[in-house]
């Protein structure tokens, strides 16, 4: 791979490692994700559905390979394949529509801006797509449009696809979508989903006064903002506030445009500090590790924080300590992989790798 504008610029925000040891562990990633491509376009399991594939191409992408590149292209056309007539993109006999989907549209913009950049034209080959995709996910929001009123908790959220609860980890995925859509804070889409997302919140105040909203108050966020939270309750009987959460949580109150004078994004950003560890996933040990990763990556990046100081005084630069422990538990192969926790299919390293691509390029502060 020749040496990108990324790497280049990663090496400048990462002075603390040597900058081939940067660059060798990114091409290395690169290498592995072109040994392994399945011949239909796809890494991993067909199985798995377009969301693995879509996380890896936008990986790539990110690192500098260009669309045209005979693998990417060869993804890209596995992505089209799966395009479906209600605007979706998903596999037919998969339950994850919507995820999928917005994995899909955050790949498929990307694309299309790398091929606009590339040509010099001012549109690009995915916009009828992104298009209809954007339509698409507008119609799986949990809104009056499907009958939902404003105090019901589902209300704004957005979950797997058909009839499934709306979560914070899809609301996350579907605001990264309508972001890389065109959408703005203002779209009366992202503004519901805020409503959704400031219930997910363990803070108790007029944005959220759902029953379980004041049971620990610590500021993080939870899955979903009901009872039926899968990953648990707090051992106050609370729902459990974890990392990725919160920095999901974090991520798309930036993106409905709260600022960082709002109690809510001061919240989150309090239990961060007191939570903060490149090493396991606060709240979940090692359960969605490279998960958090991105995550956490992303909405650092996002609200435009370059230090966290924990109570004891200490000021941490994330990225570099982000990037530090990537490069300290890449496999010999180039891979990435969860060797601790199989959840998540965070065994697969396919879409770890994936995953590490895409934190590494929003580690890069350049960008």
């Amino acid at each position: 791979m020749k040496k990108s504008l990324f790497v280049l610029s990663l090496f400048a925000a990462t002075a603390f490692v040597n900058a081939n040891d940067v660059k060798t562990a990114v091409e290395k990633g690169v290498a592995f994700l072109r040994e392994t491509q399945q011949e239909a376009g796809n890494w991993g399991s067909p199985r798995a559905g377009v969301g693995p594939t879509t996380i890896i191409l936008a990986g790539l992408l990110r690192s500098g390979v260009k669309p045209d590149d005979p693998m990417t292209a060869k993804g890209l056309e596995f992505i089209k394949k799966n395009l479906r007539e209600d605007g979706g993109i998903y596999t037919p006999e998969g339950f994850f529509q919507n995820y999928e989907t917005c994995c899909a549209v955050m790949c498929l913009s990307l694309a299309n801006e790398a091929a606009k950049k590339q040509s010099g034209k001012t549109t690009g080959p995915y916009e009828e797509q992104l298009n209809k995709a954007a339509k698409y996910l507008l119609g799986q929001q949990y809104t009056e449009g499907r009958e939902v009123k404003k105090d019901d908790p589902k209300y704004g959220g957005i979950g797997y696809g058909g009839q499934s609860r709306p979560d914070l980890s899809n609301t996350q995925f579907f605001l990264d979508a309508l972001k890389a859509a065109g959408k703005d804070k203002d779209d009366p889409a992202i503004q519901k989903a805020l409503i959704f997302v400031s219930r997910c919140q363990n803070l108790e105040n007029e944005h959220n006064t759902t029953p379980l909203a004041g049971s620990i108050n610590d500021g993080g966020f939870a899955y979903i903002p009901t009872y039926e939270e899968p990953q648990g309750r707090d051992a106050e009987g609370g729902l459990r506030s974890y990392a990725a959460m919160t920095y999901a949580g974090l991520k798309s109150m930036v993106y409905a445009g709260l600022t960082k004078d709002d109690k809510r994004v001061k919240a989150a950003h309090e239990w961060i500090s007191k939570n903060y560890d490149v090493e396991k996933h606060p709240g979940r040990e090692y359960s969605g590790l490279y998960y958090y990763y991105q995550t956490m990556a992303k909405a650092l990046n996002v609200i435009g924080i370059d230090e966290i100081e924990t109570p004891d005084g200490k000021k941490h630069n994330w990225r570099q300590d982000l990037v530090k422990q990537l490069l300290s538990v890449q496999q010999k192969d180039g891979s990435w992989v969860n060797d601790k926790n199989r959840q998540f299919m965070e065994n697969d390293p396919h879409l770890v790798t994936g995953f590490v691509l895409l934190v590494l390029a929003d580690s890069d502060n350049k960008k």
